[in-house]
Formats: structure tokens, sequence, C-alpha cells
């Protein structure tokens, strides 16, 4: 955060740190604190995929080809983001 203030009609910037508490916290609480919401939210990405594969298998007009492409597109869809975001962490 930017925080820009005036003392005596001159102007003033400071550079401040909001959020300093993963920088400082130790690694067990951090990994106790976040792990329960990525098991959930891994837990709810794979029920999605299979209801989904369940949906497109009971197409008439799908069939085994729909669960063909599913199964091709599954990894790409989970790892375009984790793709765009290792090079978002080396800018």
């Amino acid at each position: 955060d930017l925080r820009i203030f005036c003392v005596k009609g001159e102007i003033f910037m400071e550079q401040t740190k909001a959020n300093t508490w993963l920088e400082t916290e130790s690694l067990g609480k951090l990994m106790r604190k976040y792990a329960l919401p990525c098991v959930i939210s891994l837990i709810v990405a794979a029920l999605y995929n299979i209801v989904d594969q369940i949906f497109i298998a009971n197409a008439s007009y799908l069939g085994s080809y729909g669960n063909a492409a599913n199964t091709v597109v599954f990894p790409i869809q989970y790892a375009t983001p984790l793709v765009v975001c290792g090079s978002l962490w080396k800018l």
C-alpha cells in the first residue's frame, strides 16, 4: 500500500505493508489454517468432474465421445491456472 500525506505543506509518500502476518507467522500455523479450505476445494472439483462425466455419459448424442473429450480437457483445465500463476510469480 502507498500512503500519501501532507505535513506543513510538504507532501510525503510512504510504503506500508498491510498484511505482514503471512511473512511472520509460523509455517505450521499457516498450513493448519489453509489446508482444510484447499482440501475442500479439491473435493468439490473432483465431485464436479464425476457428476459431469455421469451427465455426459447419459446424453444419447454424446456417449463415449463426450467422456473422451472431457478426459482430455480435464488435465488442461487444471494445468492452465498453474501455468498462469507460475508465469505471474516470476514477474
